[in-house]
């Protein structure tokens, strides 16, 4: 026990979230939610008057930000700015899609479901050509 070593961790990794009210707010009670001295949330709540440049600000924001290490957004929100959800391809912040209480979940619009079985199908050929 006395030779275990200490990971250092100058800053803790947070989940932002990109969704509707109830979403949101079911994962502020779990603890998710957080306020920074600048007061910026990591989190953004979809309703009807948001428009889509303010969605479109708050993926940018939130996939650029160093403590973020989880981008969580509702498949229905992710469906209006696909070309920036398809677009993003760095590992750290993830992009994780979830489903809404209004909206249920579709595999075939989800970008890392189709980058997984893209890569599988890819691999897949290449293994039966050897």
């Amino acid at each position: 026990m006395a030779n275990r070593v200490q990971i250092p961790s100058n800053n803790s990794a947070l989940i932002a979230m990109i969704a509707d009210e109830d979403t949101v707010v079911g994962f502020l009670l779990a603890g998710v939610g957080n306020v920074d001295i600048r007061r910026k949330t990591n989190y953004l709540i979809v309703d009807a008057k948001t428009t889509v440049k303010q969605i479109e600000d708050a993926f940018k924001e939130f996939t650029t930000r160093e403590d973020i290490a989880i981008v969580m957004i509702s498949q229905y929100v992710a469906n209006m700015i696909r070309f920036l959800v398809d677009s993003y391809n760095k590992p750290v912040p993830a992009i994780l899609e979830i489903p809404s209480k209004d909206h249920p979940y579709d595999p075939a619009h989800d970008s890392v479901l189709s980058r997984v079985k893209y890569l599988f199908n890819t691999e897949s050929v290449a293994s039966g050509r050897r």
